[in-house]
């Protein structure tokens, strides 16, 4: 329990990833993939439970070895290509005999995400009386620099001419990250991460690799292997 609420951390990790094979458990410098996020979850201290939905028990049993609870594997139903977060997290709220106040689902596509992360998007959610909070980070590129492509590849309007301008004289932009989302589990079915309630938590960008494919993956190992975090595990 902190700050008087009971909450529960939600790592999804399907396998049968068709991008990277078993992402979620491939060696990254000496550990799965998922083991990352079960330990910076753990190290925080804020978590009553912390929760790995999977459909696979090798996967169940790998998360239990790192001290993450999995007493029961995903449904059919939440584990194909197209099911939503959502959906397998209301599944676990709904299956444990369990009441929590707040759940905070953490992507194990995420391994740079630090407990102090977690920490400090929480901080935001109680210091706000937030509904949601999502993680961001800053964009590589201004926003003002993208559009969509017509199929003529016509280049006519694709950067206004007030945005053709050096990068420092733009706004900064941000991006969804997908590492960290925390909301209140009492909030309707329909609702939405981004509502009038709802804040964002910026993270650096060097902590903010989601891992979807081979680059994703080698990049993420780099920043480990070249101690590019301040604390890479803490």
């Amino acid at each position: 329990m902190y700050n008087g609420k009971r909450i529960i951390a939600i790592i999804p990790a399907r396998s049968g990833s068709k991008g990277l094979r078993d992402k979620n458990i491939r060696n990254l410098n000496g550990k799965p993939m998922l083991a990352y996020t079960v330990e910076a979850a753990l190290k925080t201290g804020f978590f009553d439970r912390v929760f790995v939905s999977t459909d696979s028990p090798e996967y169940a049993n790998i998360a239990r070895n790192f001290g993450a609870y999995v007493p029961f594997l995903r449904s059919a139903e939440n584990s194909s290509d197209t099911a939503g977060s959502i959906g397998v997290v209301r599944e676990v709220l709904c299956r444990l005999k369990e009441k929590f106040d707040i759940f905070v689902l953490l992507q194990p596509t995420s391994p740079m995400r630090t407990a102090e992360d977690i920490k400090g998007a929480m901080s935001l959610f109680f210091e706000k009386k937030a509904d949601t909070v999502v993680s961001v980070c800053e964009t590589a590129h201004p926003m003002f620099w993208c559009n969509v492509i017509g199929s003529d590849l016509s280049a006519r309007d694709f950067i206004k001419s007030e945005y053709c301008v050096p990068r420092q004289n733009l706004p900064k932009s941000y991006m969804v990250n997908g590492a960290i989302y925390i909301a209140k589990t009492d909030l309707p079915e329909s609702f939405g991460f981004y509502g009038e309630k709802g804040f964002l938590y910026i993270m650096e960008r060097n902590h903010s690799v989601d891992v979807d494919g081979e680059s994703d993956f080698v990049l993420a190992e780099y920043f480990m292997n070249n101690n590019m975090l301040d604390s890479p595990h803490s």
